[in-house]
């Protein structure tokens, strides 16, 4: 048979009527696996002429050096950065990473994505799910490797790894309230992302603390467009004077809605983002923000689960902070600065 024809696990799976999953379970005799399964599997083994590639397990201890990923689809700047930084903490940890993107996630494509990585026998896998509907598709999900699930929520029986919203998003509406506003308004995230709805909550109890009822938010969607049509509502209001939004891509829309307004910032309007992408020091003007460090997010992800993989440490909740960094953006309100 050419190597073009050779039988994959996944004829195998099809043949024995089972998931690669369980071909891969039966091929490291693992002992979840019933007789007459591992029978079946071991049939369509004999009968396909399957090989297995073991040129990866020769390692010490039958080890891979090989993590997987699966991630959720997204053009956005955070999950991107995050997989940038998986990628390069696993590089120097000496250890290989194998991705799955999945569009359209539902339980079905995050097993599928899964059972895939199990197949390549990767010694552990991390699961980026900052979106709900990917974090509700891990119910019922089973595996034999280490797993660790990246910008989720938390959860007593998953190892987690996230950088911590709450407080930071509560920061950033205090340095605005410090500076003099009377209160401060907010164009929130997708309700869908986890972050989304944590940087909203945090927004309302930080005004709450100080005494002020919430204004309305306005729902954007983490683009620059979402952010200009909110900001453009905004500038509208001559009362309106701090602005947080909820991401810098949509912090850019408001900026430019102010601009065309005539609304400057931050002598009328005071403007505070979220997460510090790269181009933020260089807006006009440059941008105050939170900064999500998402290099060392995929580090702290890597570290966990190489620990997991060499049998260490229990599932646990492992958060970054994310300081508030403070430029021209922001400044006293005009009333405040012809008083002082």
């Amino acid at each position: 048979m050419s190597a073009a024809a050779r039988p994959i696990m996944a004829d195998v799976a099809r043949l024995a009527g089972v998931s690669t999953m369980t071909v891969s379970r039966v091929l490291n005799d693992h002992p979840n696996v019933t007789d007459a399964t591992r029978q079946r599997v071991e049939r369509a083994i004999e009968q396909l002429g399957y090989r297995p590639n073991t040129a990866a397990r020769t390692l010490a201890g039958g080890r891979s050096a090989t993590i997987g990923v699966v991630s959720v689809e997204t053009p956005y700047y955070g999950p991107a950065s995050t997989l940038f930084g998986i990628e390069l903490a696993a590089r120097a940890a000496g250890l290989f990473v194998n991705f799955v993107v999945v569009r359209n996630v539902d339980e079905k494509r995050m097993h599928a994505a899964v059972e895939h990585l199990c197949s390549t026998h990767v010694d552990g896998i991390v699961i980026s799910a900052p979106v709900r509907t990917a974090f509700a598709a891990l119910g019922g999900i089973t595996v034999d490797v280490p797993l660790v699930v990246l910008r989720g929520a938390p959860s007593p029986d998953l190892s987690t790894v996230v950088i911590e919203q709450t407080h930071s998003s509560r920061l950033a509406t205090r340095h605005l309230l410090e500076l003099g506003h009377q209160t401060v308004h907010h164009v929130r995230g997708s309700s869908e992302w986890f972050e989304g709805d944590a940087r909203f909550d945090a927004w309302v109890t930080e005004l709450r603390a100080h005494g002020i009822e919430p204004p309305p938010a306005l729902h954007g969607d983490w683009t620059p467009a979402s952010g200009y049509e909110a900001g453009r509502t905004l500038a509208a209001d001559p009362g309106v004077t701090a602005i947080f939004a909820a991401n810098d891509q949509m912090a850019l829309g408001v900026l430019l809605a102010l601009h065309e307004a005539g609304r400057r910032v931050p002598e009328d309007v005071s403007v505070v983002g979220f997460d510090d992408i790269p181009e933020s020091a260089f807006f006009h003007p440059p941008l105050t923000t939170v900064r999500q460090d998402f290099e060392e997010l995929g580090r702290r992800c890597v570290h966990r689960l190489d620990m997991l993989i060499r049998g260490g440490d229990r599932p646990a909740a492992e958060v970054i902070h994310a300081p508030l960094i403070q430029r021209a953006s922001t400044a006293r309100p005009r009333r405040q600065l012809r008083r002082h």
